[in-house]
C-alpha cells in the first residue's frame, strides 16, 4: 500500500483520489493555499492549475525532497487557448524538476479528464494513464497504484516525452473546449 498526498481539491485532484483509493492505498489531500500542511504522502500529486505550482513549490518545496512528485498541469496559456506558456520544446515537468531537483518529476493524468478516471474508461477502453520520468522506480511505483486502482498505466519514455504529452493534452482541451469532444470523452489507448 502506498500514500499519496493529493495537493489540489478540484475535479482533477478528487477523481485520482478516488481512483487511487480504490486500489487500497491512502489518499490525504491538501488545499493548495493551505496555510500550513504537512507533506506525508511517499507519492505527491500537483493537481492544481499551472499558474498554482510556483506558489506551491514555494511552499511545499522543502517537504518534497526525496518525494516522487506528479506533474498533471497542461500549461495552456487560459485567457485565450491557444499556446502553450511554457518554452518550445521544454515542459511543465521540466521546470518543475529543475526548481525540485532533489525530488523525482513525472508527468502524468494529462491527457486523462477528471472524468475518465472516475469511469475508469473512455470511448468503452479502459482509462489509461501515461506517465514520463527519468526514473524508473517512480515511474513503476505509480504504475503499480494507478493497475490497483483499476486504471491502465503506460510508461511513456523520459521526462523530455512530456513536452510531447503536454501537447497531446492541449490538442485534447481544446477539442472539448471547442465541442468537439466530450469531458466524458477523449483519447483512449487500444493495445
Amino acid at each position: 500500500m502506498a500514500h499519496i498526498t493529493i495537493i489540489g481539491t478540484g475535479s482533477m485532484a478528487n477523481a485520482i483520489g478516488g481512483a487511487v483509493a480504490d486500489g487500497g492505498n491512502s489518499v490525504d489531500y491538501v488545499a493548495k493555499d493551505a496555510a500550513a500542511a504537512t507533506i506525508v504522502g511517499d507519492i505527491v500529486v500537483l493537481a492544481v492549475p499551472y499558474p498554482a505550482v510556483d506558489s506551491v513549490i514555494a511552499q511545499y518545496g522543502a517537504q518534497l525532497a526525496g518525494k516522487v512528485v506528479v506533474d498533471i498541469t497542461n500549461p495552456l496559456n487560459f485567457e485565450t487557448f491557444d499556446s502553450l506558456v511554457v518554452p518550445v520544446g521544454s515542459s511543465a515537468a521540466a521546470e518543475i524538476q529543475a526548481k525540485l531537483p532533489e525530488s523525482r518529476v513525472l508527468k502524468a493524468f494529462n491527457t486523462t479528464f477528471a472524468a475518465t478516471l472516475a469511469a475508469k474508461t473512455v470511448g468503452g477502453l479502459p482509462t489509461t494513464v501515461l506517465i514520463a520520468g527519468d526514473d524508473a522506480d517512480a515511474k513503476q511505483q505509480l504504475a503499480a497504484v494507478l493497475t490497483a486502482g483499476g486504471l491502465g498505466a503506460i510508461d511513456a519514455g523520459a521526462l523530455s516525452r512530456a513536452h510531447e504529452l503536454e501537447a497531446l493534452g492541449f490538442l485534447q482541451l481544446t477539442l472539448a473546449v471547442g465541442e468537439k469532444v466530450g469531458w466524458t470523452g477523449g483519447f483512449a489507448v487500444a493495445r
